[in-house]
């Protein structure tokens, strides 16, 4: 399905009126209230399901934007979500699942997401990549993934075969989540980015625990996204790392360690302290294409050079959790 169309609904679906909720989100940054959790499930949800018009929508997104989210409404956000899409079945193992997102790509440095994701998958953790393919002006996970070979999947079986077969398996986000698919794609009509552009780097798509890797850019995302998972995430969804992202990716800068805090059934853990400033810098592919980048993460995977200890901490890290998932669960 083209993302940029709108997803076809039953003709029952009667409008959803989203004026009342504009006036409160619309006021600007010092009038605007927030909404609660449920009008924000229910408003959330009807955008999805295409019954808030289109001038309403555009309304709503560019009043949030202008906001920004609330700890009770990204969570009513969520709940709407995920339940947009039919949950992914938890495979066989020793290891819940890893989410790593991946919606933004690289542009100055090295985009080494699907290193972090192929140290995993070879250790036998299930690790589903969930993003992007383009992305224009920047190196994508998908771009890199696929000149090493591991092309796209929409399908439940090749997901678990992947597993199975200990490669790390990448899900585009029109074929895991269409509904949320379409709402990203408004930036291009937009200029702009929205709140889904939050959401989908907090999916958690199993039915059953998994880990999910988090990374936000700007300050108050942090704020928000440590209460919600510290107190109103659902716990029995699993576990989540939170950490500033590289260009927006859920890897660690192979340079310089960020924090790494770990949310365990709404318990904050720093796992990993954030690093002074290094002099040298760690080994890193020479050109910042998607070829050049597959070819040295290849030899990093075969021991022909180190694999940045941030990255290496990171992956041990994500080991020992999902692990301990499975083990709980």
């Amino acid at each position: 399905m083209d993302p940029t169309q709108a997803p076809n609904h039953a003709p029952d679906q009667a409008p959803f009126p989203a004026a009342r909720f504009i006036k409160e989100i619309g006021r600007g940054v010092k009038g605007a209230r927030s909404m609660t959790r449920e009008d924000a499930r229910d408003l959330y949800k009807a955008m999805l399901d295409g019954r808030v018009s289109d001038l309403e929508l555009g309304g709503i997104l560019l009043a949030m934007r202008i906001k920004g989210e609330s700890v009770e409404e990204i969570a009513g956000f969520m709940d709407a979500a995920e339940t947009s899409f039919p949950p992914l079945p938890l495979p066989p193992g020793e290891f819940a699942p890893v989410l790593i997102p991946s919606y933004n790509g690289s542009r100055k440095l090295a985009n080494l997401t699907p290193l972090l994701a192929m140290l995993l998958a070879r250790e036998g953790v299930p690790v589903l990549v969930h993003g992007v393919r383009q992305d224009p002006g920047r190196v994508t996970t998908f771009e890199i993934l696929a000149e090493m070979g591991i092309g796209p999947t929409g399908s439940t079986a090749d997901m678990l075969d992947a597993f199975a077969a200990r490669r790390p398996c990448f899900m585009p986000i029109e074929l895991l989540a269409p509904q949320l698919a379409h709402q990203l794609s408004l930036r291009r009509i937009l200029g702009v980015r929205n709140s889904t552009h939050t959401l989908v780097k907090m999916l958690q798509p199993f039915a059953g625990p998994a880990l999910r890797l988090v990374s936000y850019t700007h300050p108050e995302y942090l704020t928000m996204l440590t209460a919600y998972f510290g107190g109103v995430a659902p716990t029995e969804r699993g576990d989540a790392f939170l950490m500033r992202g590289t260009e927006g990716e859920t890897v660690a800068n192979a340079n310089r360690a960020q924090q790494i805090d770990w949310f365990h059934a709404g318990t904050q853990t720093v796992l990993v302290e954030r690093d002074a400033p290094a002099d040298a810098l760690a080994p890193a592919p020479e050109g910042r294409d998607a070829a050049a980048t597959a070819d040295w993460i290849a030899r990093a995977l075969r021991g022909e050079q180190p694999v940045p200890g941030p990255i290496a901490a990171q992956a041990a890290q994500c080991m020992r959790v999902a692990r301990a998932l499975r083990s709980e669960s």
